[in-house]
């Protein structure tokens, strides 16, 4: 594969992680509740991590992909959000936001564990890997916000959604 082929994938990967990024932040600015605000920033922020992983590469430069612990992160902001009584303003109307959220999460999957197959470099394939890896959690966070607005008594009886961090 000619190098040019390489950086074209890197290129899309970083348009992707943009795009990611921005549809969080403005997501985040239609939501009501705080505590799903901050977890919209925080999976924005992700995506920012991740473009800039890919821009470190894109520089032949090593990436530095430092391990992600939103799901821990995003756990304590549920709990506080439980805590507080807040799960009375969320708006279970927006959870066609966070389906899309998760179109996209798994559109940057599929492609991240296509284009590791495809690549020959040894830190690219690792990274594709990584940031495959990654996308999967967010979708997995989504899921349990989509449970959380949509029934928050039921996202707390079920032990899988509380085990954020053990995924």
């Amino acid at each position: 594969m000619s190098k040019g082929g390489d950086m074209d994938i890197l290129e899309y990967a970083m348009k992707m992680e943009k795009d990611g990024e921005q549809y969080y932040r403005r997501t985040a600015e239609k939501v009501n509740n705080k505590g799903i605000k901050t977890i919209l920033s925080m999976l924005a922020d992700e995506e920012v991590k991740h473009y800039n992983a890919l821009a470190r590469v894109q520089a032949q430069q090593p990436a530095e992909m430092v391990e992600t612990v939103i799901l821990a992160d995003a756990k304590n902001v549920f709990e506080q959000m439980i805590d507080s009584g807040g799960t009375l303003d969320t708006d279970a109307g927006q959870t066609e936001l966070y389906k899309e959220a998760q179109r996209i999460e798994e559109k940057s999957r599929d492609f991240y564990l296509e284009k590791a197959e495809e690549v020959s470099e040894e830190q690219q394939k690792e990274l594709f890997l990584r940031l495959a890896e990654e996308e999967k959690k967010h979708y997995f966070l989504l899921e349990n916000i989509i449970e959380f607005v949509s029934r928050p008594e039921r996202w707390l009886e079920n032990a899988e959604f509380c085990h954020l961090e053990e995924y």
